[in-house]
């Protein structure tokens, strides 16, 4: 069974930083495309950042410059660094992937990590 976990998060003043990661686990893995999404209290979920197989990335224009997606296939993982943190970050953060397991492919979401920006 295919699983997605985040970690990582935290309570970090403004202007710092956290290096978020999502481990996928499951028998013979293999990702496709890989993104981060947000959801602050009382809004909608947004997407943050995504990363395909082929390595092409693409930011949300308010992390951009700030925010880096990447992703270690060999160890099945993705990441989220995280630079000049704001109190507008402050969001639960979920790592979303399309994985293909055998002769399953499906999306798949992690449960989140809380990220927290405050002084």
């Amino acid at each position: 069974q295919v699983q997605l976990v985040e970690s990582g998060g935290g309570l970090v003043q403004p202007g710092g930083s956290l290096r978020l990661s999502c481990a996928a686990s499951g028998s013979r893995l293999s990702i496709n495309h890989m993104a981060w999404y947000r959801q602050a209290p009382g809004k909608q979920r947004e997407l943050v950042a995504t990363i395909n197989n082929g390595g092409r990335t693409n930011y949300a224009d308010p992390v951009k410059g700030r925010f880096t997606i990447s992703r270690d296939d060999a160890k099945n993982t993705g990441y989220l660094q995280m630079n000049s943190l704001k109190p507008e970050d402050t969001a639960v953060y979920y790592c979303n992937a399309y994985i293909i397991s055998g002769p399953r492919a499906a999306d798949y979401w992690g449960p989140g990590t809380q990220v927290t920006v405050s002084s």
